[in-house]
């Protein structure tokens, strides 16, 4: 039998050194699957319906007219025009918005998203497809909210410009509306309001292919400044960096508001309770079976 010292070990027999290397990427890889079941805290993948498949807190979907109304929503989707589409899904089946959804869908936040008063940390990700030039209305259009006010005050979204050809895509993360921006100036004169945000002029959404959306943020409500990042497909699209303002909620109204104006599939809607690393984005973004293989 062959004998092999390698890296001063004495080996029985001889394996090829792709092999060691391969096995090693395979053990680093389960271990940050490991660490992304354990940071889990919300899981939608649609293919048992609208409610989620796993939570923190309450894992039922509600509809209420509008979000001013959120205090009258009902459980399960009230729009005829928001339904699961069977099969079309990233994974399995996936909720689709067919026309412009002006009513309030969403999932409960509290214990879902794990808000801090202090040192707030997460990571939000989903997938969605669609081609925004195309399947989107006119106006803003918010793929995904969670606040409990207004987009603009202690809110975490992303969204698709109005006026741009193609529309750009957005992260935005912005504290107390009193602090961040007193005046209430719009955007368009707010400086602020771009120092908040980070914006992809060629996102690569197209109908009939889905693109993964992860949003990391750590940092918000301490005495340092906060960031946020935005990850398209496994891929760091850049940085927040001064994000100094509180983020205060009343937990009870917090909510995780899907498809604002949105036209289009969204798919697999996860929630973690730190922000996640570029490795663990990418180890996520290639998940086969998506997020449920996290907690079965």
């Amino acid at each position: 039998m062959k004998r092999l010292y390698f890296f001063g070990v004495l080996i029985g027999v001889l394996i090829p050194p792709t092999f060691i290397l391969s096995a090693g990427f395979v053990q680093s890889s389960g271990a940050i699957q490991t660490g992304l079941s354990k940071a889990l805290t919300f899981h939608a993948s649609f293919d048992k319906g609208p409610d989620a498949d796993f939570g923190a807190g309450d894992r039922g979907i509600y509809t209420a007219p509008t979000y001013k109304t959120q205090a009258d929503a009902k459980p399960g989707i009230g729009n005829p025009d928001v339904i699961i589409a069977r099969g079309q899904g990233r994974f399995g089946d996936a909720l689709q918005f067919r026309k412009k959804n002006t009513m309030a869908v969403f999932y409960r936040a509290a214990k879902n998203v794990i808000y801090r008063e202090r040192d707030w940390n997460g990571t939000l990700s989903f997938w969605l497809s669609l081609n925004p030039d195309e399947d989107l209305a006119p106006g803003y259009s918010d793929p995904i909210q969670v606040t409990d006010k207004e987009y603009n005050n202690a809110a975490i979204w992303v969204d698709f410009t109005r006026d741009d050809k193609p529309r750009h895509f957005r992260l935005g993360v912005f504290g107390d509306l009193k602090v961040w921006n007193p005046k209430n100036l719009p955007p368009e004169q707010n400086p602020d309001f771009n120092s908040r945000t980070i914006v992809d002029t060629q996102p690569p959404f197209a109908r009939g292919q889905w693109t993964q959306v992860v949003i990391a943020y750590a940092g918000l409500n301490t005495d340092a400044r906060g960031t946020a990042r935005l990850y398209l497909n496994g891929r760091l699209q850049g940085t927040a960096t001064e994000i100094r303002e509180p983020f205060t909620w009343n937990i009870s109204q917090a909510a995780i508001r899907l498809g604002v104006n949105y036209v289009g599939l969204f798919d697999d809607l996860c929630a973690f309770n730190r922000p996640l690393s570029d490795r663990e984005v990418e180890v996520l973004y290639q998940l086969k079976g998506g997020a449920a293989s996290l907690h079965r």
